[in-house]
Order: C-alpha cells, then sequence, then structure tokens
C-alpha cells in the first residue's frame, strides 16, 4: 500500500472545508472574544476594588457613603472596644494603677456615645442603666484612688453591663469569662 503524508494544514483543507468547520470556528472566535469583552470589564471594575482608596476613588457619594457605613458596621464593634477596654480595668484595680482604670472608663463612655450614635435605638437603656449615673459613679470610685472603693465601682460598672444587655435582649453575652473573672 502507499500511504500519501500528509500535512496538518492539508488534512484541515480536506476533512474540514467551510459548513461545519467554518461555523464551529466561528463560534469559538465569537466566544473567545466575548469572554475578552467581559473579562476586560471585569478587570475594570475589579482594578477598582483594589486600590487602596475605596473611600476617596468611590464612583458616587453614595457608594462612598455607604462603604464606610458597611465598615463602620454596627453597635457589636463598640461593644467589642468597651469589652477589651473593661478587661483593662479589672486588671488596672489588681494592679492598683487607678488612674488606667480611670483613663479606660472615660474611653468607655467615648466608644459607647459614638456606638449610639450608630445604634440609636440603644439610647434608651444605655443611658437609663449606665450613662445617665452609674458611670459617674463608678468613675468616682476609680479616681477615689482606693482599692475596696475602686473594688465597688468595678462592682457597679458589671452589673450595669448586664443589666443594659438584659435590658437589650442580649444575655447571652454576659454568659463569658469578661463577667466571671472578678
Amino acid at each position: 500500500m502507499n500511504y500519501k503524508t500528509r500535512s496538518d494544514g492539508d488534512v484541515l483543507k480536506t476533512h474540514f472545508k467551510g459548513g461545519l468547520f467554518t461555523s464551529l470556528l466561528m463560534t469559538g472566535l465569537f466566544v473567545v472574544a466575548a469572554q475578552g469583552v467581559s473579562g476586560i470589564a471585569v478587570a475594570a471594575e475589579e482594578s477598582t476594588h483594589q486600590s487602596k482608596h475605596w473611600i476617596t476613588e468611590a464612583p458616587s457619594d453614595s457608594v462612598k457613603d455607604q462603604r464606610i457605613e458597611k465598615y463602620l458596621r454596627g453597635f457589636d464593634q463598640p461593644m467589642w472596644e468597651v469589652g477589651e477596654r473593661y478587661g483593662s480595668i479589672v486588671q488596672a484595680i489588681k494592679d492598683q494603677n487607678f488612674d488606667l482604670a480611670a483613663y479606660h472608663w472615660d474611653k468607655i463612655k467615648v466608644t459607647i456615645e459614638n456606638g449610639l450614635m450608630k445604634r440609636p435605638a440603644r439610647r434608651q437603656n444605655a443611658e437609663a442603666i449606665l450613662l445617665n449615673n452609674t458611670w459617674a459613679e463608678v468613675k468616682n470610685d476609680f479616681t477615689s484612688k482606693d482599692l475596696t472603693k475602686a473594688k465597688q465601682g468595678l462592682v457597679k460598672a458589671k452589673a450595669a453591663c448586664m443589666a443594659c444587655h438584659a435590658a437589650e435582649n442580649v444575655t447571652f453575652i454576659n454568659n463569658q469569662p469578661l463577667f466571671t473573672r472578678l
């Protein structure tokens, strides 16, 4: 038998002239082109998300405001800071560093007030249970620089925090080491 060797180009010309091959080739080119165009759009969108200027380069004031609001979150973030500072107060009282305890107590007030700006519905309980009276009493106990009074202030602070959590229907917050290590 005599076999004639052909190049790949000859095979394509012989077996796929016009018709099906041309349709498949054109469809494939269209798909690749469409993916390329959508890829460019995705790349453009991703490039804006990759910028470190996610606020100043926001496409509109509305998007900028939404980004900031999302980033600042709700009342959970201020409460996380309050919890950290409360733990620092516990240690400061143990160390008899009353100035540090008073410092963190001041920052707790600022943090709660800032949190209330984000979640005003929590204001009524925060003010009634902690901010209007108890906060000043605890501050006086810490600044007295008397260990017994400072410990009493810590008990008042803990009770106010736990009462506020109960009033806000988040009593599960009270079941954690932060409130059991006093």
